[in-house]
């Protein structure tokens, strides 16, 4: 999942990994996953071959996952880190020999803080060594590798090929790294703007050398960028290297690579890194012997689309191997498997069935085996266990070595969907969240997978959803696919509480010159609904308005184009509209016929940088439940309230001098605490030294913080909403780590509430 997060990743990236400063006053919370199962793009499973049933799984946004086989579950490794950088994995490496180390590769884009961790206790705690190449965990390539490799013969000595700067390697387990100068690709430098790539993607090593005198064993590097040779062999652990000519012509690209024990190598190609825009592919094979090449493709003639990601030998039966295809979406993606070295293949789609208990609403998959099938794996001790991954989810199957296969998504533990919206009614479920890449959810149990997704509009980006304040049964929502859609629905509206929608287009407008068009369809106009459920409002380069369901539209009168739209939780007629460019709030009390602009005294003169930076983030703005003419807001990364219809404004500054320094990124509303009269704010703030998450039950005089050190997640936040029915229940939406909710732990006798 590729999801630019610019406000949340600037304010995470410019903290240090842990506090430097006293943190106020902790407040205990115990947090817990809402469940979805899995819900994004995971580039790679890696089984150690040190230990039976020990795996790890790295994620472009959420971080890395130990497979626990005592419970039967996914273990996140970085729930701790404060970096937000470090939550994508560029590449990860087990020790051969000892299961108890594990090394990451950890950065996320280039020019972020990007470093090599490492891990004595099956990734517990880390060792962070800050390097001075960047990486790409979430940049496109992402699916290549792996780029980190440890020598076998001497496990001290690791390998690492960067994106822009050439191959590196480190003799002290990863403390120091020195760039091999002998490494004939030295690397492009820095990437054009919205460009990376793919540098040297992949370091393996062979089997024992045959030639055992002080010989050590082969080892191979390839490059995936234009260049006029792609692979490189080593025979004395990366001192010295070779060319190695021969294989497939360009514009093919080695993308992944395995050794067997025989010494002869297996390279997937692609024409370009990926994951999206792969033409073509090609398998080819590489016996060192005679460095004589064999051209193993298993797809031909009409059916040769896309290319190949995914790579796995079988190490207990010689020969068996199995590669994915990637972007292959007519003829639709497959694991092959072959039995005999690449001379035959079968493809496994045909013969497989899925089991989605576990994660039953990945039925939305309507392709029946997934895409973007970048990893692959046999386990080493076991050949009927193959397990691959999608853009959605984790398979695994244990009849790869039956006719017939059964696969079950293998997602207990992993949460790696990215929420967009989230919202907690007054009734009925207690949660409902709109998610990007994967629609959104009815969450009846927060233990349990939902059934199904949102469909009507069936689009993959729900942006927003909105809940009528007093007949919350009526809910709104907008979506977006991966390219704007001009003729179909992106805005829906449901009077189940979200359990069944129904489509809905505004209609094409016409605004200056330009050809008439709908500000919709890219999904960058929110939709938000009023009280009552009647009328309901889009957002976008001017604002709609219908109390029809879409039969029929009107623009409001008195609203410059651009503003945002918030509908008063109880006053059915009541309406704000936010002008981020004028720094304005205008309301209107006639059902949003027309709009007059308010007194608003008490707000900062510019507000601009507060809007929202697209059509993926929420602006920071919230009516209260149950009260009407009362209004919530972050500007300029403070909070400011109304309770007069918008009239007046009051900034709240916090009594502790050291959070009038932070800077409010996001909030939600909760339950008043017990005997008071306002909502519970629960925010995201930094300062320069430190971030987290923050609960005020007195309108934001006195806050305490209630994440901890074990609970950041990169600090990467995208939603908070408190529960309106539950005091000191919060709902959390991290960008790559799922939704949260989070419930005070009990405190001591006399311990105060704030």
């Amino acid at each position: 999942m590729k999801l630019i997060i610019p406000l949340l990743g600037l304010a995470a990236a410019s903290l240090a990994a842990a506090p430097t400063l006293p943190v106020p006053s902790q407040l205990p919370y115990q947090w817990n996953n809402v469940v979805i199962g899995g819900g994004g793009f995971s580039p790679a499973i890696v089984f150690s071959v040190a230990e039976r049933n020990l795996a790890y799984l790295r994620t472009d946004v959420g971080g890395a996952y130990r497979w626990d086989a005592l419970t039967q579950r996914w273990i996140a490794l970085q729930d701790g880190q404060a970096q937000n950088s470090y939550m994508g994995v560029e590449s990860i490496a087990p020790d051969p020999v000892d299961p108890d180390i594990i090394y990451l590769a950890a950065g996320m884009y280039f020019g972020q803080p990007a470093a090599i961790m490492r891990s004595a206790d099956r990734g517990a705690s880390w060792q962070i060594t800050p390097v001075p190449f960047s990486m790409g965990g979430n940049e496109d390539g992402r699916g290549l590798g792996e780029r980190l490799a440890i020598n076998p013969d001497r496990r001290t000595h690791l390998f690492f090929g960067s994106r822009h700067d050439g191959l590196w390697d480190s003799e002290d387990s990863g403390r120091t790294w020195h760039k091999v100068e002998s490494f004939p690709w030295k690397g492009l430098g820095r990437p054009a703007a919205n460009h990376t790539h793919g540098g040297v993607s992949f370091v393996v090593f062979g089997p024992p050398s045959e030639t055992a005198l002080g010989r050590s064993r082969a080892m191979y590097a390839s490059v995936s960028d234009a260049a006029a040779q792609h692979l490189y062999r080593s025979n004395d652990a990366g001192r010295n290297w070779t060319a190695v000519t021969g294989g497939p012509a360009a514009p093919m690209l080695p993308v992944k690579a395995a050794v067997d024990q025989q010494g002869v190598l297996y390279i997937d190609y692609c024409s370009d890194i990926g994951p999206n825009g792969i033409a073509q592919g090609e398998v080819w094979k590489l016996d060192p012997r005679s460095d004589g090449w064999t051209n193993i493709t298993p797809a031909r003639g009409d059916e040769a689309e896309g290319g190949y990601m995914g790579l796995s030998l079988d190490r207990l039966h010689p020969g068996r191997l199995a590669v994915s295809t990637v972007d292959r979406w007519n003829h639709r993606d497959t694991v092959w498997l072959s039995s005999d070295g690449g001379a035959h293949w079968t493809s496994l789609r045909e013969r497989s069935s899925r089991n989605l208990a576990r994660a039953p609403w990945l039925l939305l998959d309507k392709g029946g085996f997934g895409g973007w099938i970048a990893g692959l794996a046999f386990d080493p001790f076991d050949g009927a266990t193959l397990a691959y991954t999608t853009g959605l989810t984790v398979f695994r199957t244990e009849h790869a070595d039956k006719a017939d296969m059964v696969w079950r998504p293998w997602v207990a533990g992993i949460e790696e969907a990215v929420p967009l919206s989230l919202v907690s009614p007054p009734e009925g479920p207690h949660l409902i969240s709109g998610i990007g890449d994967t629609h959104g959810f009815v969450h009846d149990r927060l233990d349990r997978a939902p059934e199904r997704a949102f469909a009507d509009p069936d689009l993959p980006q729900t942006n927003n959803v909105d809940y009528a304040g007093v007949a919350p049964r009526i809910m709104v929502r907008s979506a977006s696919g991966y390219t704007p859609n001009p003729e179909g629905g992106a805005l829906g509206w449901s009077e189940d509480g979200g359990r069944s929608w129904h489509e809905m287009l505004a209609p094409p407008i016409t605004i200056g010159s330009a050809a008439p068009r709908r500000i919709d369809a890219d999904g960058q106009a929110p939709i938000t609904v009023s009280a009552d459920g009647n009328t309901f409002l889009v957002s976008g380069l001017v604002t709609l308005a219908t109390a029809d369901r879409g039969r029929i539209w009107w623009r409001p009168k008195g609203l410059p184009g651009r503003t945002y739209a918030v509908a008063d939780k109880v006053d059915p007629l009541a309406w704000y509209a936010i002008d981020y460019a004028g720094a304005r709030i205008f309301v209107s009390r006639d059902g949003a016929k027309t709009f007059t602009q308010a007194l608003a005294q008490g707000l900062p003169a510019n507000i601009a940088n507060s809007r929202p930076a697209a059509r993926e983030f929420q602006p920071m703005a919230a009516a209260t439940p149950g009260t009407a003419g009362e209004l919530w807001l972050i500007l300029e990364g403070r909070f400011f309230h109304t309770s007069d219809d918008a009239r007046t404004f009051v900034a709240s500054t916090p009594v502790d001098p050291v959070l009038r320094r932070m800077y409010f990124v996001s909030f939600g509303l909760g339950k008043a605490a017990p005997d008071v009269h306002v909502p519970t704010l629960y925010a995201f703030g930094v300062t320069k030294t430190f971030g987290g998450l923050w609960r005020s039950t007195d309108a934001g005089a006195r806050w305490l913080r209630i994440n901890d050190d074990a609970h950041q997640w990169g600090l990467r936040y995208r939603v908070i909403t408190g529960d309106p029915r539950l005091f000191g229940r919060i709902y959390l939406a991290t960008d790559g780590r799922g939704i949260f909710y989070g419930d005070p732990l009990p405190q001591p006798m006399g311990a105060g509430v704030h």
